[in-house]
């Protein structure tokens, strides 16, 4: 994604190496997406296309979008009918029975847009099923990196470049722009990864793009630091404090 996540830019090998659970952990909201054969199906930041893989064995046809180039590019080498598109600016009036979306809908801060711009592409009766980050997601991380923007005044102001609806506020937004709600729940998930300073590396240089090599250095350095009483263990490794929220809605 580039415009909602114009604040991080995309390394797919990086990605692939050390944030392959995103997708491993989406099975669930597929099951609640329940894709049927002959449906069209919108995947919603679709990545290098392995969730849509999976709603495709449904007999269902799914188009993907996602805002880079180079992961729409290997999700179309997968056979997945990819191309770039932004939330907050979808090419779609009326055209899908279904709208899927995975880790994806945090990264959109314009979340009024992206709905409004979800429910148009859907027909009348068609069902959104959604996972992303929710009300308390990572708040440990957050809490690490504006501590370390603080002990560095030279850093300038920490901005989070995320948006963690709670299931109530994100009910209410639904229901406002059409939708009627029959799932909505915050899902707290500690997630495993293999070192935070990875997940830093991944997730956040639209954080450090103004800052130099050194800095960037330090900063995962610290926040490192910081995290491990908290987010270590010699038993579990490193576990990111994830709270999802999962919905299901259906546009009237």
């Amino acid at each position: 994604m580039k415009k909602e996540q114009e604040t991080n830019e995309w390394h797919v090998e990086k990605y692939t190496r050390h944030a392959g659970f995103v997708s491993a952990l989406g099975m669930p909201v597929v099951d609640l997406l329940a894709p049927e054969e002959d449906e069209k199906i919108l995947d919603l930041g679709c990545g290098e296309g392995t969730l849509a893989l999976e709603i495709a064995k449904s007999g269902a046809e799914v188009v993907g979008v996602d805002l880079s180039e180079e992961m729409a590019e290997i999700a179309r080498e997968k056979g997945v009918d990819a191309f770039v598109a932004s939330v907050t600016d979808l090419p779609f009036c009326e055209e899908f029975d279904a709208v899927f979306s995975n880790a994806v809908l945090h990264w959109v801060k314009e979340s009024r847009t992206a709905v409004k711009n979800i429910a148009g592409s859907l027909k009348k009766g068609g069902r959104f099923v959604a996972e992303f980050g929710g009300e308390g997601n990572v708040a440990h991380i957050v809490e690490a990196m504006q501590e370390v923007f603080t002990m560095h005044p030279e850093y300038g102001t920490f901005e989070a470049m995320w948006y963690f609806p709670g299931d109530k506020a994100y009910t209410k937004l639904l229901e406002e722009e059409g939708f009627r709600v029959e799932y909505a729940e915050l899902i707290p998930r500690p997630t495993p990864i293999d070192d935070i300073a990875n997940w830093l590396m991944v997730f956040t240089n639209g954080v450090t793009e103004h800052l130099n090599k050194e800095e960037i250095k330090i900063f995962r350095h610290e926040v490192r630091e910081i995290l491990k009483p908290k987010l270590y263990s010699e038993k579990e490794g490193w576990m990111a404090d994830y709270v999802r929220i999962r919905v299901k809605a259906v546009k009237t």
